[in-house]
Order: C-alpha cells, then structure tokens, then sequence
C-alpha cells in the first residue's frame, strides 16, 4: 500500500511511509498503513459514538432527520476523501483527521463550548479543537502501554491546525510550521462546506428557512436554484431541495479543487514539506466564491443559528451545563472516581470541565435531572 502511494499520490501529498510517528514506539500494522490504522481507532473510540448525541446546530433529539455531530463528522468525511482523491492527496489522512476533528466539542455545539471557555477563563479556558487534541493524546484510555490513541504526528496536527469560519487554531508548541499538511487544509475546507450546505437543510427541514426568501438573499443557493430547474423542470419539494443542496456541494467542490490546482502549481511545491512551509494554506475558494460564502453564513447566522427557536432552547441547555459545573465544583465527592482521581494531577475545575465537556446532550440533561432535582425538566429543556 505505502508503495501504491508513491506511484499514485502527487509528490507533496502526505505518504504514509514518511510519518513523523508516534509519541509512544508501536510495531507498524502488518496490514494497515498509519494514517488507516489511526482512523479504526477513532472510529472505536468512545469519544467517536458520542457524536451521535450531541448537538450540531438542533438540541439533540428535536428532530429524527436533523444532522447530530456524528452524522455531521460523516458528511465531512465524505466530502474530505472527494476532495483528496481529486487533488491526488493521501485520502487516508484527509479521512482520518476529518473523523477526529470534532471529538472535543462539548455538549450543545458553539454555545456549550463558549460556556465552558467562560468557566475556565483563569484555569486555562476550553476550546474543542485543543480538547479533541487531549482526548486522542490523554482522556481516552484503552491501550496498556500509553495514554489517549498514540495517533500519527501528521493526524494530530490535523486537529492542532483545525482552522475554519467557526474554528480557530490554537497550534501548539509542536506544531511550528506556518500551516498543516494539505490534507489537513483538506479537512478544514470539507468541514466548511459541509456545515454550510448542511445547515441550510436542516434549517429548511425544521421550517425557520424558506427557499423563497434563499432565493431573495443567497446568491449560492439562487444559483443552483436555476440550474436545477433548467436540468430537471419542476419537482417535489423535498427532491428539488436535496439536488439544490447537491448542486451547492458540488459547486463548492470544484471550485476547491480547480482553485487548489492553480495555487499548487503558482507555489512550486514539490514535498509535503514545502506545502507546510507556505506562508498560506495552498487548499482555498477562489476569491469570489469566498466572498459568496461569506454571504451564506452570514444569512446563516441571522436566520438560523440566532433565530429563537435555535438560540433560546441552547440557552438553557447552556445554562443547565453551568449549573452542573457550578454543582460538582461545590459537591467534588459527587464526582465518579475515574474524574476524581485525577484532581491532583490537573486540578478540580479541568477535571469537570473534563467531565462535562465528554457528555451527551442527553447525558448532561439526565445529571441535571439527578442532582440538581429537576429544577428546570429535561422535556423544557428542548423547547
């Protein structure tokens, strides 16, 4: 496989032969590359199947057909592997790190994560893509011989350099060059696009958006509008709406790719290496297409994610997590021994943001019901 690599991958791609390794020694897999024995281990993590319970844009459990974080994280995923694969990049590591890139997001998606950075603000604030770096390096534990996954140097600074319109990278002492892997910059792109196009499903699923007034203000969507009803006249409203959305994803795509090909080329690389060493990511939208999508998120912004009917129940779910933290702070005992025994270590307040940060919507709504005695019931909870 590592030699198919050579003769098929472009020569800046990341090959998997020429990882920086692992922190902790381990024979390589007989019949697995890196970057794939990586990805089964995030897959059967418990951090990866906590994604089905957590927010993505809806409370968990408002709707059966609204994207959660795992469903989410498998669209990027997807959309990750077209893009390498395009750009002759090593999917393998494209796919790895999109599956890992938000294992640290906490319950109730951007406000869960805003309200614990609060709570945190003198011990050393939170931020999901630090965190998931923690959870694959230290929290998770299922190996004898070291903490966390022991991943692949190259898939850990995937998460360190987790960069989009809602992630900011915090980089990390071993992470020096200017940017990623192109794979990485791979990730970070497909996460953009996922949660852009799938956003505006869901928000059109649940009814908070309408396509006459997309049409009005989203120059994107009033775009594939057009072409899908020349390609295919009139159709039914849930058909229509999915090939807009197709029509969306793939214009996104193409634009990634071509763009990408000209920056390659324009910058000489010749080494996964040189691709680091760019003063920017060589992976982007072509200028006007950046300029369209700053259009839809904003659209996305006042219509969807600030819109009552999503903001206000996020609210009080954000509320309930501060309650909780407030509560275990007060009532340390309460706390299961495995968080418990390491307060020494790292200290009360990242023990439970720790604790909390690792829950499912559902979960957290259930220790709320438990020991804070259902002062605010979890059915309220979700509006």
């Amino acid at each position: 496989m590592e030699g198919r690599e050579k003769q098929i991958l472009a020569p800046y791609a990341q090959f998997s032969a020429e990882t920086r390794g692992r922190k902790y020694q381990e024979e390589p897999a007989d019949w697995r590359t890196h970057y794939q024995r990586d990805r089964d281990r995030i897959i059967h993590s418990r951090a990866f199947r906590r994604l089905e319970y957590k927010t993505q844009v809806f409370l968990n459990g408002t709707g059966d057909h609204l994207r959660t974080r795992l469903t989410h994280t498998m669209e990027v995923v997807a959309i990750g592997r077209n893009i390498a694969r395009a750009l002759s990049l090593n999917e393998d590591l494209a796919e790895t790190i999109a599956l890992a890139h938000d294992l640290g997001h906490p319950p109730f998606g951007h406000k869960g994560e805003g309200a614990l950075n609060k709570l945190m603000q003198n011990h050393g604030g939170f931020e999901h893509n630090q965190h998931s770096l923690r959870i694959v390096e230290e929290l998770e534990q299922k190996y004898p011989r070291f903490p966390g996954l022991n991943l692949s140097w190259e898939v850990r600074e995937g998460l360190a350099k987790h960069n989009t319109g809602f992630d900011q990278p915090f980089g990390g002492e071993s992470f020096k060059a200017p940017c990623p892997s192109l794979e990485a910059q791979v990730a970070n792109l497909a996460d953009e696009i996922a949660y852009y196009s799938h956003d505006l499903d869901d928000g059109l699923a649940s009814g908070l958006l309408t396509e006459n007034q997309l049409n009005q203000e989203v120059r994107l969507w009033r775009d594939a509008a057009h072409r899908v009803e020349l390609d295919y006249g009139l159709l039914a409203d849930e058909c229509r709406r999915y090939f807009i959305i197709r029509c969306l994803i793939d214009g996104q795509i193409r634009d990634v790719v071509g763009t990408t090909e000209q920056q390659i080329i324009r910058s000489g690389i010749r080494s996964a290496m040189d691709a680091r060493l760019q003063a920017e990511p060589l992976v982007r939208y072509s200028p006007e297409r950046h300029n369209l999508n700053l259009e839809l998120r904003q659209y996305l912004y006042t219509h969807l994610y600030h819109n009552p009917v999503v903001h206000e129940p996020n609210l009080r779910a954000v509320r309930m997590l501060e309650d909780l933290f407030k509560f275990f702070l007060a009532h340390p005992a309460q706390l299961a021994e495995p968080q418990a025994r390491r307060v020494e270590k790292i200290g009360l307040q990242r023990v439970i943001c720790d604790y909390l940060a690792g829950m499912t919507d559902r979960y957290a709504f259930a220790e709320f019901e438990r020991l804070i005695h259902g002062q605010a019931p979890a059915n309220d909870m979700l509006g």
